[in-house]
């Protein structure tokens, strides 16, 4: 879930839940997460402007149904 969006307005809005991919091992190195975006693009950013939340699994399916 997007936590802070700034300098990403356009693309990040705080509070909206995003997919997250399989990161690169160098990009988590530099705390970065890969993440599909607003605009049905995935881009790396940082992993402070996202927390992790747990998903019931009828949640996860929708929002991968949604993306």
């Amino acid at each position: 879930m997007c936590i802070d969006n700034a300098g990403y307005g356009a693309s990040l809005d705080v509070g909206k839940v995003y997919r997250a991919l399989p990161t690169e091992k160098d990009a988590r190195l530099h705390g970065m997460i890969r993440v599909v975006d607003n605009e049905g693009e995935d881009y790396l950013y940082s992993m402070n402007h996202f927390v992790e939340v747990k998903l019931p699994r009828a949640a996860r399916e929708a929002l991968l149904q949604a993306t």
